[in-house]
């Protein structure tokens, strides 16, 4: 580590109740301005075996009831309101968010914490009506949810605030220990939301946070106390770990290529902001972006103009300007990568529409049309600021190109006739659809998850501290 590096903020592990210093240490770069902006402590082997068995014993001795539960989580939740100013200043520096993003990322984690401990104080189990079956007269029966013990969440850069709230707090309301993971590129935020929660009054070790790479998962992967694993990223890391984690539960959130489709009877004066918004907002960082916009031929000629004047008008670089919309991608190697298949994709015959020179980390809000079905933004996901537009004939042919994917996260649809509406719904492979809305539409209380190689499991408080939780059956004779 440099002089100039060990002058910088520490990001430190947390641990039992107590801010450790890592094994090593790596730095965490401003990612627009592509300098040192932080200090990472990453945890060694017998750290992240510490953070394990400090959560089990955290969890074995606690005893807080869902009231409790929900209390502290309440009080985290205004705990975070306090720190917007730091969480700002760390998603915009760490994540690139600008000022509209960040604000939006803090104010849903709020209110995903606020639905967690409604759940914690709501969550039970049902009766079982045992006397309805034969020779179980004066048979009572009921079920409980009981918690499942540590949760570890392994979270990414995308939503280092909301998507890690998403894990934390219904694990907690559920009544688990948690160890979470936040991604080396946006480690700063996980360590802020820890320090709420300990200060609004959970008990040491019921929350811990260890930073690193691969390595330091694979390790927690490794440690057999780990009851669920709640994991949001790539399909080809979510694969692994449910391989490595056996018959351990699991939660995976993973890849998707996301399609919304414009039918012949769209609204396109309610269609076309939401699209663009869709689309570009975090960047296109999303596993919901637009990445695929599929138009009926009838309308492609009049989406490609205005959309192609509202892309080229989004103000993109640097996140600390309050006009930027785009800021940087997650870093310069990420930026290349678009840049290449942007260029791949034009090679192949496609016209941009909208978009220009990568600048840094910084790739231009990019509009493609006449895109080969073959090229890299086609048929892989771009997790980047590129949108391309693609006509269809039929309501039929978009269900097809939608399902001949190998991911199902979600779909939005754009039309004002009931039949087609439901006719989408039926048939479509994917976790969510959205009539009238787009892909990327989602309120945090809904379930939130999906098929084939975009993952399984539901997000949502809900739904998740159901997932972290088991029924447990009990009958009584008398």
């Amino acid at each position: 580590m440099t002089e100039t590096e060990s002058a910088l903020p520490d990001v430190r592990l947390l641990i039992d109740g107590q801010w450790a210093d890592g094994g090593d240490r790596m730095a965490v770069l401003d990612k627009y301005r592509l300098v040192p902006a932080a200090s990472l402590h990453v945890a060694s082997r017998e750290q992240a075996r510490e953070a394990v068995e400090a959560a089990h014993r955290a969890y074995i001795a606690s005893s807080l009831t869902p009231h409790e539960r929900g209390a502290i989580l309440e009080r985290a939740a205004a705990l975070l309101e306090r720190e917007t100013p730091q969480l700002i200043a760390a998603l915009q520096t760490e994540g690139g968010f600008t000022q509209t993003d960040a604000q939006g990322e803090i104010k849903r984690c709020l209110q995903t914490f606020k639905l967690s401990a409604e759940e914690a104080r709501r969550l039970a189990g049902e009766m079982i009506p045992l006397d309805g079956a034969p020779q179980q007269k004066g048979r009572i029966g009921f079920t409980l949810r009981v918690p499942l013990g540590v949760v570890c969440a392994i979270t990414p850069f995308n939503a280092p605030l909301n998507t890690v709230a998403h894990k934390v707090a219904p694990a907690i309301a559920a009544g688990n220990a948690v160890v979470l993971k936040p991604s080396t590129h946006t480690p700063t935020t996980g360590n802020i939301m820890a320090a709420c929660l300990i200060e609004a009054g959970l008990p040491a070790g019921l929350i811990n946070v260890v930073h690193g790479g691969a390595d330091v998962a694979n390790w927690l992967i490794d440690e057999p106390d780990v009851r669920f694993f709640a994991f949001t990223g790539s399909t080809e890391v979510g694969r692994s770990i449910q391989q490595r984690a056996g018959l351990r539960r699991t939660q995976m959130e993973l890849g998707s290529i996301a399609f919304t489709i414009v039918d012949d009877d769209a609204n396109l004066d309610a269609a076309l902001p939401k699209i663009v918004a869709a689309g570009f907002r975090k960047a296109g960082q999303v596993c919901t972006s637009i990445q695929m916009l599929l138009v009926h031929r009838k309308r492609i000629g009049e989406v490609e103009t205005r959309l192609a004047q509202l892309v080229s008008e989004l103000r993109y670089g640097d996140p600390r300007d309050p006009a930027t919309l785009v800021g940087p991608v997650i870093s310069v190697a990420s930026a290349e990568r678009i840049e290449r298949w942007i260029d791949d994709a034009v090679s192949r015959g496609a016209r941009k529409l909208a978009g220009g020179p990568r600048e840094g980390a910084v790739i231009p809000p990019t509009l493609l049309i006449d895109v080969n079905s073959d090229a890299q933004v086609s048929c892989r996901e771009v997790f980047g600021p590129v949108m391309s537009l693609v006509p269809f004939n039929s309501l039929d042919e978009a269900i097809d190109r939608v399902n001949a994917t190998p991911f199902g996260l979600a779909t939005g649809l754009f039309t004002n006739r009931l039949d087609g509406a439901f006719e989408a719904a039926r048939r479509l492979h994917v976790g969510g659809v959205h009539i009238n809305e787009t892909s990327s539409s989602r309120v945090d209380l809904m379930p939130y998850g999906g098929s084939k190689d975009s993952g399984f499991g539901r997000e949502g408080p809900h739904y998740a501290v159901r997932e972290m939780s088991e029924e447990r059956l009990i009958t009584l004779s008398t």
